[in-house]
């Protein structure tokens, strides 16, 4: 006979949300299509702009956000030539978890010739939030990739402060088979009071990642001649250049990572950050 407790952890976990989404896209005669679009759960794609280059996905979580158990996977394919954009439609919400941590794996894969941008919206961690999330990216040599993340602490617009919770964030890039970049973050325990600190974040609660590849001292030239809101710095090396931002809030930091993403010629900004 199962206890209560038992029969609560299996009713929990009965409730989780779980979503998949697994594209792949194509050049064919001037312009980019799907070949294969696969949906699960809670997880969808629509494609707002379907002719043209560059095919513009956009993801959509029908749960109305995550919280602690979620599981969701991402994976992205474009062939040699394609020109793919992915997007969210809106921020994505990680909700307070009682135990477990939210899962998210990204997959991404670019053929030569091909140019993949994923320019989602913020992440917002609420109070005692726990995110678990990988992205892990292929490039074949001669693929161009545009990665931009963002995560903000808490909606300062509406008071809210994460005291409490955990990020962990792995990301692992590699082109023509090798390992280009790879990065570990883990922010847990008492969230506030570690960003507080100055070398840490001085205060800021939002935070975001640019890698565009290839990347080159042009465009480390291009973002440091610029002014900010916040802080913004940028290297390059193997091949990838990286820059790191940190805002006093999510709106600072939007128009920061604009900036950034223009500055690096990156296209077009999503349709849904400026609309």
């Amino acid at each position: 006979m199962l206890t209560t407790a038992a029969r609560t952890d299996d009713l929990f976990a009965a409730n989780r949300a779980e979503g998949r989404v697994a594209l792949a896209v194509a050049a064919d005669r001037g312009a980019t299509r799907r070949t294969r679009v696969a949906e699960r759960g809670s997880l969808r794609v629509r494609f707002p702009n379907a002719t043209g280059s560059e095919l513009e996905a956009v993801l959509v979580n029908t749960a109305g956000g995550m919280t602690g158990g979620d599981r969701f996977e991402i994976d992205v394919a474009a062939g040699a030539g394609a020109r793919l954009m992915v997007g969210t439609t809106a921020a994505e919400k990680i909700y307070r978890s009682l135990g477990p941590a939210t899962s998210v794996a990204v997959r991404l894969a670019a053929c030569a010739g091909a140019t993949l941008r994923w320019l989602p919206q913020e992440t917002i961690l609420f109070d005692r939030a726990r995110l678990d999330r990988r992205i892990e990216v292929d490039l074949d040599a001669g693929a161009a990739l545009v990665l931009a993340e963002a995560v903000v602490l808490g909606r300062t617009a509406m008071g809210e402060r994460v005291e409490q919770g955990e990020l962990v964030d792995r990301w692992r890039v590699r082109i023509g088979g090798k390992l280009a970049f790879a990065e570990s973050v883990c922010l847990g325990g008492r969230i506030a009071e570690k960003v507080s600190r100055r070398a840490v974040a001085a205060g800021g609660r939002a935070l975001a990642t640019v890698l565009i590849a290839p990347g080159e001292t042009r465009h480390v030239e291009a973002v440091r001649a610029l002014s900010f809101s916040g802080e913004v710095g940028i290297s390059a090396w193997n091949s990838i250049a990286v820059a790191r931002l940190v805002a006093a809030d999510a709106i600072s930091l939007r128009r920061d990572l604009a900036a950034v993403l223009a500055a690096l010629a990156a296209g077009p900004l999503p349709r849904l950050w400026v609309s």
